[in-house]
């Protein structure tokens, strides 16, 4: 057996001092990056970014134009990664944020730490000035100046306006006795009221001509940003100047005296002799007039097919909420149109509008960007990062919402977690319009249910390819029979 004396001990270590030395020094920094490494992984978000700018863009895209819709490219990237993964499109880190939690941390810190976030495509198709799009220091401004189409004074002729140019057309229809799509009757209608109050258009042709330009401009808002003849992207910014030239020949006209009326686009410009922090500049008031007619009718006019769709998949339900809106039909006078305390007494029809919105996911993720390296959750961001709120991940949470893809109107007796709830986003940049999209979809549940029944003439659930909403493939045809009839 080997022995060494303490003597030997020492004349080894002084024989190889130098490499024992080196081999301590590595040993200790190799200990040390393990150690940060492993820190690290626990900080930091798995995913793939792909090659440089293009990142996983075509996979988006591929999404995007399948009938799955974009979102199964969120889903298939989470089931890969986990709940927090990041991925590159379109030239920019993307991190999906998929909890409550994180929903709070970004939202509570709107402009501080965060600003909004929407890819090239997106912000050319609406403008620079767009209330999408602006900074902090702008942002305030318009949306203020914004704010009296929305106001409650606004909203109950709104309400009037509306409610009875959907009786016309819905009694239309229904005596024409065919099957009808509804994404496209509810786009004409939602479209034709939002121009109606903001401009006072009424003339047929012209509102064709900018629906049409608005549809491509909307297909244009999830497309490769590159200026190519035959394009989505193209044929969007293309028909865009067709819309802003529309818009300075009324401006032009109104202000030489030729045209008047009492609308949004007037209250703008009267304002023309106002201090600058009082009023918008034209360019503001066109990319926000074309803002605020996409925004109003693509969203609302999605959400309200999907109710069409699962109120028919679940007839409890569609019962009920008849029930509920005869009641209220019944205590009026004969012929009457809504009103705002109508409206304000539709209990359960409010609970349908919120959980329709809840399960369709028309605004699937609300994108910000991070203004400097920050955490959320203990998960790092960097700063330039854009970080999505995924709204659709948090809706179908189970852990929030009990059997959470079953349409359930009465889980909203209940009082829900905060910002487990976030159709509309939350904060400083909440959708301006959310009270016009729930009093649009309350006078649309309350006419469809009062006055017929209807089937569904194709079940098919595939969605619009192309389409940066979900909407389905087919429109949701459906035929109307008048409750009188039965």
């Amino acid at each position: 057996m080997l022995t060494m004396s303490m003597e030997d001990i020492l004349l080894l270590l002084s024989k190889y001092y130098d490499i024992l030395l080196v081999s301590i020094l590595v040993i200790s920094i190799t200990a040390l990056y393990l150690s940060k490494g492993a820190k690290n992984a626990k900080n930091c978000i798995s995913g793939s970014l792909g090659i440089p700018f293009v990142g996983e863009t075509f996979a988006l895209l591929s999404a995007t134009n399948s009938v799955k819709g974009c979102y199964e490219f969120v889903r298939l990237r989470r089931e890969w990664h986990g709940k927090w993964f990041k991925t590159r499109i379109f030239g920019k880190i993307h991190v999906f944020v998929p909890s409550v939690e994180g929903a709070k941390a970004i939202f509570t810190n709107d402009f501080a730490l965060f600003n909004k976030g929407y890819v090239k495509s997106m912000a050319d198709a609406v403008g620079k000035k767009s209330l999408l799009c602006v900074p902090e220091e702008s942002h305030k401004r318009i949306r203020r100046l914004l704010s009296d189409p929305f106001s409650m004074n606004s909203l109950s002729k709104f309400v009037q306006r509306f409610d009875k140019m959907l009786y016309e057309r819905l009694k239309k229809v229904q005596k024409e006795g065919k099957s009808f799509t509804v994404l496209d009757f509810n786009m004409k209608i939602t479209f034709d009221a939002m121009c109606d109050m903001l401009m006072s258009i009424k003339d047929s042709s012209l509102l064709e001509q900018i629906e049409k330009d608005c549809t491509a401009i909307s297909d244009a808002m999830l497309s490769f940003p590159v200026m190519i003849p035959g394009t989505r992207y193209f044929k969007g910014i293309k028909a865009r100047g067709r819309v802003m030239e529309t818009f300075k020949g009324m401006i032009t006209a109104r202000r030489n005296g030729k045209e008047y009326y009492e609308d949004f686009l007037q209250s703008m410009l009267e304002k023309d002799s106002c201090p600058a922090n009082q009023k918008l500049d034209d360019e503001e008031i066109m990319d926000n007039l074309l803002t605020l007619i996409i925004a109003g009718q693509t969203t609302t006019a999605a959400a309200m097919m999907w109710s069409v769709k699962f109120l028919d998949e679940h007839r409890g339900a569609q019962n009920r909420l008849r029930e509920e809106q005869l009641s209220i039909l019944r205590s009026k006078p004969n012929g009457a149109l809504l009103t705002m305390d109508d409206l304000n007494i539709m209990s359960y029809a409010s609970k349908v509008v919120k959980e329709t919105l809840r399960m369709s996911n028309v605004l699937l993720w609300f994108p910000r960007v991070a203004l400097n390296d920050c955490s959320i959750e203990g998960f790092e961001i960097k700063k330039g990062w854009h970080v999505n709120i995924d709204a659709t991940c948090i809706h179908y949470d189970p852990t929030l919402y009990k059997d959470p893809m079953q349409f359930n109107p009465s889980r909203f007796d209940e009082i829900q977690k905060p910002y487990s709830y976030i159709p509309f986003g939350s904060g400083p940049r909440t959708c301006l319009g959310i009270n016009m999209a729930k009093v649009t979809m309350l006078v649309f549940l309350h006419r469809l249910t009062t006055g017929y029944k209807w089937t569904v003439d194709d079940p098919d659930r595939s969605l619009e390819r192309k389409a940066h909403i979900p909407r389905l493939r087919s429109g949701c045809p459906i035929t109307l029979t008048a409750l009188q009839d039965e």
